[in-house]
C-alpha cells in the first residue's frame, strides 16, 4: 500500500512580516478506516483584495474537510456547490462595522479572491493508485518520477502568470466565471514519485528555470529538507531576480511504500 507524506514551506514576499503570507496551504493525511482520502491544496490571495488572509483562511479549512459541511466533491457540481456555500459563509461572517467607509465599500463591491489547487490521493492500496487535482487561476502541480517531470497541471507557459488569473471569489455573480475557469486532471502514481503544488511566482520560477541551461530546479526543490534551506533558495532567487517579489508556497507530497515511522518538528 502507498502513503502519503507531505510538508509545506512557505515564504512571504520580501518586506513583509510572517503575519501577512497572503498565501495558504494545508493537508489531511486521510483516514483509511473510513475512506477518507489524504487531500491538500494551495491557495493565493490577492493582496489588493479585502482581507485576502481572513478569505484563504476560509478556504484551506473548507477544502480540507476541517468544517462541519465536509470537504467538496472534485467534479463541477461539487466544486460550484461549494462555491455557493463559502460565498455564503462570507457573507454571514461579515463585520459588523468597518474601519472605514472605504473599507465598507470595498467588502461589497469588490469583496477577496485566491486562486485554488487542489490534490486529492486515492486507490492507493490498489494496483492502480492515482491522484486527482482541480485547479482555478496559475498555481501549478508538478509530477515527477524519478527525478523527471511527467505531469503539470495546468499546463503554463511563463508568459501565463500574473495575467488576470482565474480564483474563487466571494461575490456571487462571479460563479459563472469560476464555473467556465475550473480545471480538472488525474494521473497514475507510484512508489518515489514526488508532487509539487507551487503559487504563481515559485510555478513560474520553476517552469522558467526547467526550460534554462541552470540547475534543475526539480532536484532544487527536492532536495529542501528545513525551512531555512527554502528562505535560502528564496532569497537567491530573488537576488539574482530570477522569482518574483511575492508570497511564495511549496506543498511537497511524497509517495512512499513504507509508512512514515518519524515526526520531524523544525524551528522555524
Amino acid at each position: 500500500m502507498l502513503t502519503t507524506q507531505m510538508v509545506i514551506f512557505h515564504r512571504p514576499k520580501a518586506g513583509s512580516t510572517a503575519v501577512e503570507w497572503e498565501d495558504g496551504a494545508g493537508f489531511d493525511p486521510g483516514d483509511a478506516r473510513s475512506g477518507r482520502n489524504p487531500r491538500c491544496g494551495v491557495f493565493d490571495g490577492a493582496t489588493d483584495s479585502y482581507d485576502s488572509i481572513r478569505w484563504v483562511g476560509q478556504l484551506v479549512e473548507s477544502f480540507l474537510g476541517l468544517e462541519p459541511e465536509g470537504r467538496p466533491d472534485l467534479d463541477g457540481p461539487g466544486m460550484d456547490a461549494w462555491f455557493g456555500r463559502l460565498q455564503q459563509q462570507w457573507l454571514d461572517r461579515a463585520p459588523v462595522t468597518f474601519a472605514s467607509i472605504f473599507e465598507e465599500r470595498k467588502f461589497k463591491e469588490q469583496g477577496s479572491f485566491a486562486t485554488l489547487l487542489g490534490c486529492e490521493f486515492g486507490a492507493l492500496d490498489s494496483d492502480h493508485p492515482r491522484w486527482w487535482a482541480v485547479a482555478l487561476g496559475d498555481a501549478v502541480l508538478f509530477h515527477l518520477r524519478e527525478g523527471r517531470l511527467v505531469e503539470e497541471f495546468p499546463p503554463m507557459a511563463t508568459g501565463d502568470f500574473g495575467i488576470d488569473p482565474d480564483g474563487v471569489f466571494t461575490q456571487p455573480s462571479q460563479r459563472a466565471r469560476m464555473r467556465a475557469g475550473l480545471r480538472f486532471a488525474t494521473g497514475h502514481l507510484a512508489n518515489g514519485d514526488r508532487l509539487l503544488l507551487c503559487t504563481d511566482a515559485l510555478a513560474a520560477w520553476a517552469v522558467q528555470a526547467a526550460s534554462g541551461p541552470g540547475p534543475d530546479p526539480w532536484k532544487t526543490l527536492v532536495a529542501i529538507d528545513h525551512p531555512s534551506d527554502f528562505r535560502a533558495l528564496v532569497d537567491e532567487e530573488l537576488g539574482a531576480r530570477r522569482l518574483k517579489n511575492d508570497d511564495v508556497t511549496l506543498l511537497r507530497v511524497s509517495i512512499s511504500d513504507t509508512p512514515a515511522t518519524v515526526l520531524v518538528v523544525c524551528q522555524p
